[in-house]
């Protein structure tokens, strides 16, 4: 049995190693991280940085390929999840988006994640969730009242494009929580790292959200631009479907 710092374990391997290492204990939701977290996902993002399509033997998709599924427009899912591995403290697989394809803007609640791209190039844009300040009105858009619960003032912190040669895009429960993934230019596929993963009797069930206006607020020189969102059901136009991972089997 080869020794587990050989050159010889995949950095698929790898990545699953430090990645149950770094989330076997993780700040909890408003906790500052510590410093052994820190240097444990420091290590773990230096691994996804090296990390490339052809040590998942993942084959690029060109835009009119129609395998192993039919076109988008033929119904077929616009994306699907090639399943890596999963423990109680992460879990890990590989999305492939078809082109002109979305995951929309939704959440991770309690949850750390790092995404990697591996081909293609993709839009994320982030989002944080702000608490109402107490005794603060706050003025929400007109909405029929059976809505109004649904609201979420965010703030829009960045959209920033990631290739390959991109290092990974890092979310926690407080930081970059809610997400929307665009594919640019063509089909893309990511690595993704969720801990932990989402399991809707602990309460980390996924939420989808849709932008509705700018929030209206006293400081108007605020670089991150304030919204509200409101909480819909799954879009129609989207789902997600199965492939196999192809690449190096993970044992943990």
């Amino acid at each position: 049995m080869m020794p587990a710092d050989s050159n010889m374990t995949s950095i698929v391997q790898r990545i699953a190693r430090q990645a149950l290492v770094t989330f076997r204990s993780t700040p909890r939701v408003g906790e500052v991280s510590g410093k052994s977290f820190l240097e444990n996902q420091g290590k773990l993002k230096s691994l996804m940085t090296e990390v490339r399509a052809a040590d998942l033997k993942l084959v690029q998709r060109r835009a009119d390929d129609s395998s192993p599924q039919l076109p988008y427009h033929h119904g077929a899912p616009p994306v699907t999840y090639m399943h890596i591995c999963e423990t109680d403290q992460f879990s890990m697989g590989v999305f492939l988006l078809k082109s002109g394809a979305s995951i929309p803007l939704h959440d991770h609640p309690g949850m750390h994640g790092v995404l990697k791209v591996m081909y293609g190039k993709v839009r994320i844009s982030c989002f944080d969730r702000l608490e109402r300040p107490a005794g603060s009105p706050q003025e929400e858009p007109p909405l029929p009242p059976a809505q109004v619960g649904a609201l979420r003032r965010s703030v829009l912190r960045c959209t920033g494009e990631y290739t390959e040669e991109s290092g990974p895009c890092v979310l926690s429960p407080d930081r970059d929580n809610l997400h929307q993934i665009d594919a640019v230019d063509g089909p893309t596929a990511f690595m993704d790292i969720l801990a932990p993963p989402y399991d809707p009797d602990e309460g980390r069930d996924c939420h989808y959200y849709k932008v509705l206006t700018e929030a209206v607020g006293d400081n108007t020189e605020q670089k991150e631009k304030e919204l509200w969102l409101m909480e819909i059901s799954q879009p129609p136009d989207f789902w997600c479907g199965g492939e196999p991972y192809p690449g190096p089997e993970v044992c943990l």
